[in-house]
């Protein structure tokens, strides 16, 4: 595996670079996926190497400079850097995420800021959508599995923890919501989302689904019969990860780029 800790910018955003093995600096520019999870309660770049450190890995190896970030609102960097997000979940987040991009890319010449893609599920599936909803000059494409599209469907302990209670504090659900936003899509978008899942329940998707079709928004939807919240086994490589990694290399793609992401390996 290919990959390098970094502390990016003026609040040291603790991250990981993916790039691929086959790639040598200064042998042409990549494009960039963010692959973040962002949300309270957990950390994507640690010492340790878990599951979801080698998916990253593998969408490097599909022709991608992938960065994990994990900005204000992860744990382990003290309590004021959890609460950031209380009132707003999503506003920090995803300027820490553009600060990493940013950074990153400073660090590296090889990262190609034109072509920047996002993937993510469950909170990170809405970190994805409002990246391409609100941040179209910085995202050209988002993968989204599982998101959140309103934040009243969902575990209401949890949430309530961050935004306080909907009927009190009902702009702030409003404002975490990418349902009142779908009008704004102009960047490719592929939603997924498991049919069977207990705890983001399939409306979610099928209601952003329906604003954005109404809205004259096209993107692309992929509804997985059977699977749950987070698809394991084969389900996960065959039904989540290569529709996304055909989906970024489609819009991502530029015919000055040869090599490996001109080719289709998966």
């Amino acid at each position: 595996m290919r990959a390098t800790i970094l502390h990016l910018g003026p609040d040291a955003l603790r991250a990981r670079l993916h790039l691929p093995s086959w790639h040598r600096p200064g042998s042409g520019p990549l494009p960039v996926l963010l692959d973040p999870y962002g949300g309270a309660g957990a950390q994507r770049v640690t010492a340790e190497t878990d599951a979801k450190t080698l998916v990253s890995q593998w969408f490097a190896e599909h022709g991608f400079a992938v960065l994990v970030a994990d900005g204000r609102g992860t744990q382990v960097r003290g309590p004021d850097w959890e609460r950031a997000v209380h009132g707003d979940l999503f506003g920090s987040v995803l300027d820490d995420q553009v600060t990493a991009l940013h950074e990153a890319a400073r660090r590296h010449s090889d990262l190609d800021l034109g072509r920047v893609g996002i993937r993510g599920w469950s909170f990170s599936g809405t970190l994805a959508l409002l990246a391409v909803l609100r941040r179209p000059d910085v995202f050209h494409a988002a993968g989204a599995g599982a998101g959140v599209t309103d934040q009243r469907l969902y575990d209401a302990h949890w949430r309530e923890r961050f935004l306080g209670h909907p009927e009190v504090h009902a702009d702030r659900y409003e404002a975490a919501s990418p349902l009142r936003e779908a009008y704004r899509l102009t960047r490719p978008l592929l939603l997924l989302h498991g049919l069977a899942d207990p705890k983001v329940p399939p409306v979610h998707t099928l209601r952003l689904s329906a604003a954005l079709r109404a809205a004259g928004r096209p993107h692309e939807l992929v509804l997985l019969p059977g699977a749950g919240h987070q698809p394991v086994g084969t389900s996960l490589t065959e039904e989540v990860l290569r529709p996304q990694v055909r989906f970024l290399r489609r819009h991502l793609a530029a015919s000055a780029v040869t090599g490996h992401l001109g080719r289709e390996t998966c």
